[in-house]
């Protein structure tokens, strides 16, 4: 009798195993095929999946999805006054399968009071806004040496001696011409993403 309880307590059903990971029963048979649980059949041919596996399957995903492992968000701050250009880089940055927090203001004088609540890690700016155009903005940052490093890329309708007439701007600025490049940003956004997801490897290794 004690060794069908333990036998009992030992092994559970597919249908256990898939309420428990919380996966369907096909992903329970794929997993048993796979060798990720270990399992065997009885004599009417249901299987029987051994609880400790299922166990060391779950403390193995909450390991790797556990928040010190999962990667820090990209904190992307737009400065752009049109509408229309900020709805489309809402839709378009949140439909991205990448890890960002996105804020948008709609001034440089807005930018420069939202960095000092919260600093990016990425400022995108238009030129021309009110207020503090993106000329005064990127200098104001540039002059501060606690964010004179800080990532900038300007998204601008202007050409080239329109910029240079203001002043020009920094040689590490990157600068993209408008309509908004979304490709390109995804790119950058995206080397961020690595970038960070590195830099949390190795602080976890250290």
């Amino acid at each position: 009798m004690s060794e069908a309880v333990s036998t009992a307590s030992e092994f559970c059903s597919t249908r256990d195993a898939a309420q428990r990971l919380g996966v369907s029963l096909t992903t329970v048979q794929q997993m048993v095929e796979s060798g990720l649980l270990d399992a065997w059949k009885t004599a009417g041919g249901h299987r029987r999946i051994r609880v400790s596996s299922v166990d060391a399957f779950l403390r193995s995903h909450q390991s790797a999805t556990s928040p010190s492992n999962m990667p820090k968000a990209v904190r992307v701050l737009v400065a752009e006054d049109d509408r229309l250009m900020q709805a489309l880089y809402e839709k378009t940055l949140g439909a991205w399968d990448a890890p960002i927090e996105l804020k948008i203001v709609s001034s440089g004088f807005e930018g420069l009071m939202e960095i000092g609540r919260q600093r990016p890690d990425l400022l995108v700016a238009d030129l021309v806004m009110p207020d503090l155009d993106g000329f005064a903005l990127i200098r104001k940052l540039r002059a501060d040496p606690s964010l004179a490093a800080m990532d900038i890329v300007v998204v601008t309708g202007l050409r080239d001696n329109d910029i240079e007439d203001q002043g020009g701007l920094p040689a590490d600025v990157l600068v993209y011409r408008k309509p908004i490049p979304f490709r390109e940003l995804k790119g950058y956004i995206q080397a961020k993403v690595a970038q960070q997801q590195r830099q949390l490897r190795a602080a976890i290794a250290g």
